[in-house]
Formats: structure tokens, C-alpha cells, sequence
């Protein structure tokens, strides 16, 4: 489930519990419309995992709060702990590589 963040409270409560990929991104940005359908890939395919995108014009407290100074950046959260960072686009195999080795 691809969920687009609208409050701080809601990416809270997405968070807590379970495997989660966060997808901090913004709208102009050419590598994050890149890494959109690889997510909604992954969507399909892997079992027990949600995604989260949080819009980093709009959510500039969560942006810094996970000290995001690149877009796109993927933070993986397990029940509520972040696990591992990603900066910048990767291919859909490596996506899948870091999302198995971490969870």
C-alpha cells in the first residue's frame, strides 16, 4: 500500500508497526518521478511491506527530522525504527536486494 503522506500525525501512526519504506521525494525532482513506478512495483510484489511518500516541500519537519539533504531519499522503518538509509535512485533489483537484506 503506497500511502501519500497529509500530516505529521498520520506518518506517525503509518510508521509504528511493520516494514515500511519511506519515499522522501518532491514533485520537481527528475530522479524521484524515476523511483515512483519502481515503488508501486515493489507495491505489488512484495508481501507486508508499505510505503510511505512524504513530500519534502510540504513536510520540511519530517525532512529534517531524518536529516534529508538529498531527494530522493528512502528511509526503511521497522516498527518505528529506522533500519537503513538510501540516497539517490536505484534499480529496481538493488531496490529489492537492500529491502531483503534489511527486513
Amino acid at each position: 500500500m503506497i500511502k501519500y503522506i497529509e500530516n505529521t500525525v498520520e506518518f506517525e501512526n503509518f510508521i509504528k508497526d511493520g516494514q515500511v519504506v519511506v519515499d522522501f521525494y518532491a514533485n520537481w525532482c527528475g530522479p524521484c518521478k524515476m523511483l515512483s513506478p519502481v515503488l508501486e512495483e515493489l507495491d505489488q510484489e512484495i508481501e507486508n511491506l508499505k510505503i510511505a511518500k512524504v513530500n519534502v516541500d510540504d513536510f520540511g519537519d519530517l525532512a529534517e527530522k531524518y536529516t534529508i539533504f538529498s531527494i530522493p531519499t528512502l528511509i526503511l522503518i521497522k516498527d518505528g525504527q529506522e533500519v537503513a538509509k538510501q540516497i539517490g535512485f536505484l534499480p529496481k533489483d538493488s531496490l529489492v536486494h537492500l529491502i531483503k537484506k534489511t527486513f
